[in-house]
């Protein structure tokens, strides 16, 4: 079982942190949780049967809905929800939330990280989607 922990420096950049400051407490943002899952096994380079693939395919879930279990009462709490049905297989989920229960998932052990879902553009085009490459 997963504790809350005290610390949320690092699952939060600080740059979100601080738009989050500035929002009332009630607001809602979109987040992307990043739910912390256990490293499956290894196989050291060696190519993998698709036995093998599908059942840490298949740990990897489980242990991404075990986590959103965890924060689940967080979610509820801060009048959230996720945006899906379930974890995909890199154990994110976004979530609707308000900007301080954001606070709240970050600190909980069963998060990994919280990021801002927004849309990249380019700065040639506002109008149009883009990934912004440096």
């Amino acid at each position: 079982m997963f504790e809350h922990s005290t610390s949320s420096q690092n699952k939060i950049s600080p740059e979100f942190a601080a738009r989050l400051a500035q929002l009332e407490s009630k607001e809602k943002v979109r987040v992307i949780v990043l739910l912390q899952v256990k490293d499956v096994e290894t196989h050291g380079g060696k190519r993998q049967s698709r036995a093998e693939r599908q059942a840490n395919m298949k740990a990897l879930r489980k242990s991404a809905e075990y986590s959103l279990d965890e924060i689940e009462k967080i979610i509820k709490r801060f009048d959230g929800h996720p945006l899906v049905k379930e974890p995909n297989l890199l154990g994110s989920i976004p979530i609707e939330i308000t900007s301080t229960g954001v606070d709240a998932l970050s600190k909980s052990d069963a998060v990994k990280a919280v990021i801002e879902d927004q849309a990249i553009y380019s700065e040639d085009s506002i109008d149009s989607p883009k990934l912004q490459l440096r």
